[in-house]
């Protein structure tokens, strides 16, 4: 699958789509490095008089002739809960007419993805949404029935983008989702993660919150490399406004593109810093380069804690 060219507006099959954007991952997988993951997914065996006729694997047959089980493990490897910042700076870009995805969409469509592959590897996982407050979330677990109400609270949102101002208020959200979660789970964050510098000590106090819990946890910064990092723009008058609160200052881009870039920079670095310190992955994930690396950053993560 090609970056990000997928008719976002259009879906009513979230899981057709996460489905084809693992399975394009899997086979790519096989011509990369990284191959050996697809041991992962299933051990294979023949089959034997007596065996379920519900885990034998079509395509193989289709094509060999012969009958192979997918043989999973029995109990549960691992309880992965997805959060995802619906704050409103996260529908960025907007009126975009389904040409590009915004924020949202990505993380959206990134969490659908691990839902699927989770599934598939009878791995638990849950869901959490999140903007001042928490607005949705789900205890992790492995049946179907639930992995289907993930499916239908990420088609929500990305086909219900809407206009309203929603506060981030990640601090208080990720101190409650430390108490929810009872069990040792790997907790996999999509946000901009546009919070106030003041407030960064009290944003790591609360990921800290969840580490001292015993959970593993990967940030995925969620952005647009080209507006939100290089600050590419025409120079032109443009009014740049905050999702979030409605404020909006006009200028011209180029007369503050160097100092924005700089305090940008030293932001992300001071960030990184940090996570480095308190063993947090942080991973930067620009919404135009595609899904594959949240994948593969969940696949290595998951055989880290398995070792």
């Amino acid at each position: 699958m090609s970056k990000n060219k997928i008719e976002i507006k259009r879906f009513d099959k979230l899981d057709l789509l996460a489905k084809q954007v693992v399975e394009g991952f899997i086979i790519g997988l096989h011509k990369s490095p990284y191959h050996g993951f697809s041991a992962e997914f299933a051990e294979y065996r023949m089959y034997n008089a007596g065996d379920s006729v519900r885990n034998v694997d079509w395509k193989v047959y289709a094509k060999t002739g012969k009958m192979f089980i997918k043989k999973f493990d029995e109990e549960t490897n691992l309880r992965c809960q997805l959060v995802i910042d619906i704050s409103s700076s996260m529908y960025f870009p907007k009126n975009t007419k389904g040409q590009q995805l915004n924020k949202l969409e990505y993380a959206a469509i990134s969490a659908a993805s691990l839902n699927y592959m989770l599934n598939r590897q009878r791995d638990a996982v849950g869901l959490t949404l999140v903007s001042d407050r928490i607005e949705v979330h789900t205890p992790s677990k492995t049946n179907s029935a639930h992995q289907q109400l993930i499916y239908n609270h990420l088609s929500h949102l990305l086909n219900h983008q809407h206009e309203e101002k929603k506060q981030t208020n990640l601090i208080t959200c990720i101190h409650q989702i430390a108490e929810l979660l009872h069990q040792r789970s790997l907790v996999i964050l999509f946000s901009d993660f546009m919070e106030e510098r003041e407030k960064m000590n009290d944003f790591f106090d609360a990921l800290l919150h969840l580490k001292h819990n015993k959970h593993e946890v990967v940030i995925f910064h969620t952005y647009r490399k080209k507006e939100e990092l290089d600050f590419v723009f025409d120079n032109r008058p443009h009014e740049f406004i905050d999702l979030e609160s409605g404020m909006s200052v006009k200028l011209m881009p180029n007369e503050v593109k160097n100092f924005y870039q700089s305090k940008i920079s030293e932001y992300l670095k001071m960030i990184k810093h940090k996570c480095s310190q308190y063993r947090i992955d942080w991973v930067e994930m620009d919404i135009d380069a595609g899904f594959e690396e949240v994948l593969q950053t969940y696949l290595l993560k998951r055989m880290k804690m398995k070792a």
